[in-house]
């Protein structure tokens, strides 16, 4: 068995849209990424490499790489977990914190977990998912970007 855990934190920006935890949600602006900015498929990502010991994203996925610019962050998801599958081990279970203002994550917790279920092809049960907010404190609490930690827990296959 091994532990790991990611972190992200973007902007938030006028312009785009917001994907979070792979599902786009209706809102005002969305996150500055060189990929689509899905801090939480991000941070479930970094965990996943870190328990591995094979670095973050951005080794993997640099933002100098063109053909990685605005890519579909379960794409990445999806490689990282056929990295872990190619060293001989599958994600159990993953639990993550985004941490937002706004918008809030409950109305979309539900298919935000079916979606991280279905790309770490595990059972959504597995897949816990919570939305805080800051309080008004800091840059989440103004409103200026978003922020995801993630553990994950994977196992030898």
């Amino acid at each position: 068995m091994r532990i790991g855990i990611g972190f992200d934190v973007h902007r938030l920006t006028d312009g785009r849209r917001l994907v979070l935890g792979g599902i786009e949600v209706p809102f005002k602006k969305g996150l500055l990424g060189h990929s689509d900015g899905d801090v939480l498929l991000h941070a479930i990502s970094d965990a996943i490499l870190g328990a591995l010991s094979e670095g973050d994203i951005g080794a993997h996925f640099p933002d100098t790489d063109r053909n990685t610019e605005g890519m579909d962050s379960t794409v990445i998801l999806g490689r990282v977990c056929a990295i872990a599958r190619g060293r001989g081990y599958r994600v159990v279970n993953v639990d993550s914190v985004v941490v937002a203002q706004e918008p809030k994550i409950a109305p979309y917790r539900e298919a935000m977990k079916e979606r991280i279920a279905e790309v770490l092809s595990i059972n959504a049960g597995m897949v816990g998912l919570k939305g805080k907010t800051t309080e008004g404190l800091g840059f989440t609490g103004r409103g200026e970007g978003i922020a995801a930690h993630s553990v994950v827990l994977l196992e030898n296959i």
